[in-house]
């Protein structure tokens, strides 16, 4: 049965990977003691990384677990309550807010939406054992790792083409995947990748299977026209189809743009006033664990400014009553 929280919170926080964290930092720094639902697994994309090698305050890296624990313990060093649980349903009439689990419901004033967003991946065997041994979703995580090595993308949009490009810096060689005969990028992302000396093309084209232990070493490749399978060397495979926001009970509720992401005029504030927005399930460009923690600070300070003037618009109610 589920049970009521009687406590209405001041803030509530929806993810746990650096913009959740960096907000719960903030929000407890300003003693709001905010509520963090963690979910089963926190830490966001991070957790699936081995080294962070590009987050300023670590000259010599950083494991991403290692990372995300660093911010846990710092959130709750000032107050911040962390709940393991996923959030299964919202209701954002109000304030407050209505914010439930399938244990509770809690009641809020404010709430951050820092859910992120999730990398769409092949779901080929080896895909899982080899992330972060070879398997990657971020060329500017992870592609100064693989210099002069034989790199493959998959995928054929303009962040396909955008990670083949960027890899170029350090693969000795950049092979595109594409399951098609014909790019969806735009023209001048596919003819800048076209007339590039390192990138070539392997059309019509599938992953069926990662190769390697401990770390990966090759592909097996199946051609879609004829049905040949064979393995294709490489040393790195950076997938590079999409991602999807995780925003699937805020719909109807919140303002989301066609592929599902949180729209925000201002990339802090929702259509709802004390919903806040922060991260990666707002934020189609750039995807890094620096950006989404300095949106999760602004997401923090922004329903700061909001409890306050909610506060002083109740005491005069209570004053004028």
């Amino acid at each position: 049965m589920e049970r009521s929280a009687l406590e209405i919170q001041k803030l509530v926080i929806i993810g746990s990977g650096p913009a959740g964290l960096t907000a719960a930092v903030y929000a407890a720094r300003a003693n709001l003691r905010p509520l963090v639902f963690a979910g089963h697994q926190y830490g966001g994309q991070l957790m699936l990384t081995t080294e962070v090698e590009n987050y300023p305050g670590f000259p010599t890296g950083i494991m991403g677990p290692e990372l995300m624990e660093a911010f846990r313990e710092q959130a709750e060093r000032f107050g911040a309550r962390i709940e393991f649980v996923d959030v299964t349903r919202v209701d954002l009439k109000g304030p407050p807010f209505t914010v439930a689990t399938d244990e509770a419901s809690y009641k809020t004033q404010g709430l951050i939406v820092a859910t992120g967003a999730s990398a769409r991946w092949l779901n080929v065997p080896g895909e899982s054992r080899l992330r972060g041994r070879g398997v990657s979703t971020c060329a500017t995580c992870d592609g100064a790792f693989f210099k002069e090595k034989k790199i493959v993308v998959v995928g054929g949009g303009d962040s396909a083409m955008e990670e083949a490009l960027f890899l170029t810096r350090f693969g000795s060689s950049v092979t595109v995947v594409h399951r098609r005969d014909a790019l969806r990028a735009s023209k001048i992302m596919a003819d800048r990748a076209k007339a590039h000396p390192k990138i070539d093309f392997v059309w019509n084209t599938a992953v069926e299977e990662v190769l390697g232990d401990p770390v990966m070493t090759g592909l097996r490749l199946r051609n879609l026209v004829n049905d040949r399978v064979y393995e294709y060397e490489a040393d790195a495979l950076f997938i590079a189809i999409g991602h999807d926001p995780n925003t699937g009970i805020f719909k109807g509720q919140l303002e989301l743009d066609k592929a599902g992401y949180i729209v925000s005029e201002d990339g802090v504030r929702t259509n709802v006033e004390g919903v806040f927005v922060a991260g990666d399930v707002y934020d189609i460009r750039y995807k890094q664990a620096i950006t989404a923690a300095g949106m999760g600070c602004k997401a923090s300070m922004e329903a700061e400014k909001y409890l306050e003037a909610l506060e002083a618009e109740e005491s005069e109610q209570r004053v004028s009553a």
